[in-house]
């Protein structure tokens, strides 16, 4: 293996958000670093501004109708599952500012700033994909076997899948807080990164074996999940008309295609990555150029998930959209606006009781299949 005094010029190979200097490398990666500092920030600050608004209304629109309810044990699960699925992806967009900066200025907000931002990102990151799958699995015990929606509501058993998804997705990224340090770039007048260090000797076997991980159970699980679970409720909605299944099918297909999409470019890249330290594939300057650019846009890609994600699971369904028109116009005759007096604070408790009741027992209130 070389070491740097073999390549004076060199820049040891970086991957995306988490830089990685694991092994050395002839090759000067100057080119890529002035494309991240161009694209990254840009990129990283208009996910920002989606993600945040888009997951900050999911939010108020849940919790409006909380309200409504009686508990915390009152949602359904898929209910519950989009609630944390919210959370997870506005607190992984709430990183992205500090990744901005990072390839912009260099990392500037200490270690404990790294170690910190690099742990809720991969939290965040896995849980929102796991919390995916959950809705999913949800949808399927729904409507293909019709669990009764009454007892759902009256438990808490989504509350303790959330807390079982939110622990292991803090112990899968533990890793971030033990090994994420404080570095500088190597003859890069003192620009500092966050990233991973190993112990030298094993740094490719601790890559190889996180990337793994990552691929399994950030892409693989949820995926076979949720084409199994959404060809199931296909399946059972051969009965319903044409056009049901029509737009069942065209928002099952948009469902997996967007994942897709968005995250399988970005595991194949790792993927790559791991089977050039394994020596599958070998070591040159235009591969490590082609994975450290491919990995970055790749990334950003996966990235647009989080910000698709209020689209796709929450302002699709029909209840969800309407009872966001109520809350802007409870919000408009608020401020007085003319002609919006009937939509004013209390215009939630003339509802006629019972009307949310009246929908079909198979379908959440936030469900994507309805």
């Amino acid at each position: 293996m070389a070491t740097t005094e073999d390549y004076p010029d060199y820049y040891e190979n970086w991957t995306g958000t988490y830089t990685d200097f694991s092994y050395a490398s002839p090759c000067s990666l100057q080119e890529t670093w002035e494309f991240a500092r161009r694209f990254c920030p840009a990129v990283y600050g208009l996910l920002f501004v989606l993600a945040l608004v888009g997951n900050v209304l999911v939010l108020c629109v849940v919790r409006r109708y909380r309200l409504s309810r009686h508990g915390p044990c009152s949602f359904s699960l898929t209910d519950t599952f989009l609630l944390h699925l919210a959370v997870a992806d506005l607190l992984l967009a709430l990183t992205l500012p500090f990744y901005a900066v990072q390839w912009a200025r260099g990392w500037v907000f200490g270690l404990v700033g790294c170690k910190l931002t690099g742990t809720a990102f991969s939290v965040n990151l896995y849980s929102g994909i796991l919390f995916l799958a959950c809705i999913s699995f949800d949808r399927y015990l729904a409507i293909v076997h019709a669990i009764n929606m009454g007892w759902r509501r009256s438990t808490c058993h989504a509350q303790v899948a959330c807390a079982v998804i939110w622990a292991v997705c803090l112990m899968l990224a533990g890793v971030e807080l033990q090994f994420q340090q404080v570095m500088e770039l190597p003859r890069s007048d003192g620009t500092l990164m966050c990233q991973r260090v190993f112990s030298e000797g094993s740094s490719d076997q601790w890559q190889v074996a996180l990337q793994l991980v990552n691929l399994v159970v950030g892409f693989g699980l949820p995926l076979l999940v949720m084409v199994y679970c959404y060809v199931a409720i296909f399946r059972s909605l051969c009965h319903a008309t044409r056009r049901q299944k029509r737009r069942s099918l065209r928002l099952i297909v948009s469902l997996v295609a967007v994942f897709l999409l968005c995250w399988a470019p970005y595991n194949g890249f790792r993927l790559a990555d791991s089977l050039q330290r394994l020596g599958v594939i070998g070591r040159s300057c235009s591969v490590h150029q082609a994975l450290d650019i491919g990995t970055l846009l790749s990334e950003s890609l996966g990235l647009v998930h989080c910000a698709l994600n209020p689209l796709l699971y929450g302002f699709v369904g029909v209840k969800f959209r309407r009872e966001l028109l109520e809350m802007w116009k409870g919000l408009l005759a608020s401020l007085g606006f003319m002609g919006l007096d009937d939509w004013g604070p209390n215009q939630r408790k003339r509802r006629a009781p019972g009307s949310f009741s009246s929908e079909s027992e198979n379908t959440s209130y936030f469900s994507v299949v309805v």
